[in-house]
């Protein structure tokens, strides 16, 4: 890579590489797989850096990059496996969203790792990334029906799973 590149690179994950890490553990759950899901991310963008950098929106071409390492991640079977009787207390520790009340969190991370590896993508970057369904479906490179139905039935399992006073709680807490 010139200089210049290795330049721009280092000053994108300086400034994006938090944010990343943000969504990697909405979508993992686990700080650990977050922070190696983001490291391969950053890899993958090192790689292809010039080609990112002819993009007009690099963020949305790392947050691709992310969502696509994140599902390859899911469809590994050894990542399947889960051998965790019950959910650490320290959970929530280092999470940027301070200030929140620990078991509805803990509560809300447990439901939304229950969802299907697509589902949960949509739902993150729908509510956790603030982005359109427009936004979603060319981030996932789906139809925006599918982004439409994937949210209805994601909010409808995490109701289903939290019931309607959880609800209630986290959505006072936003």
């Amino acid at each position: 890579m010139l200089a210049i590149d290795e330049a721009s690179y280092g000053e994108f994950v300086g400034g994006r590489q938090r944010a990343l890490l943000r969504t990697a553990f909405l979508l993992t759950g686990d700080w650990h797989l977050a922070e190696d899901l983001v490291q391969e991310t950053l890899a993958k963008l090192y790689v292809a850096w010039r080609r990112v950098l002819r993009c007009e929106n690099a963020e949305a071409y790392a947050r691709k990059t992310l969502l696509n390492a994140y599902i390859d991640s899911t469809r590994r079977p050894w990542r399947r496996e889960r051998s965790v009787d019950v959910v650490p207390e320290q959970a929530g520790a280092g999470d940027p969203a301070d200030g929140t009340d620990p078991g509805a969190r803990g509560q809300l991370l447990a439901a939304l790792a229950g969802l299907p590896a697509g589902r949960r993508a949509v739902l993150v970057l729908r509510f956790w990334e603030d982005q359109s369904v427009e936004q979603v479906a060319d981030l996932l490179g789906c139809s925006t029906g599918n982004v439409k139905s994937q949210t209805s039935r994601g909010l409808q399992q995490l109701r289903d799973v939290l019931g309607p006073q959880m609800l209630a709680t986290i959505e006072e807490q936003r």
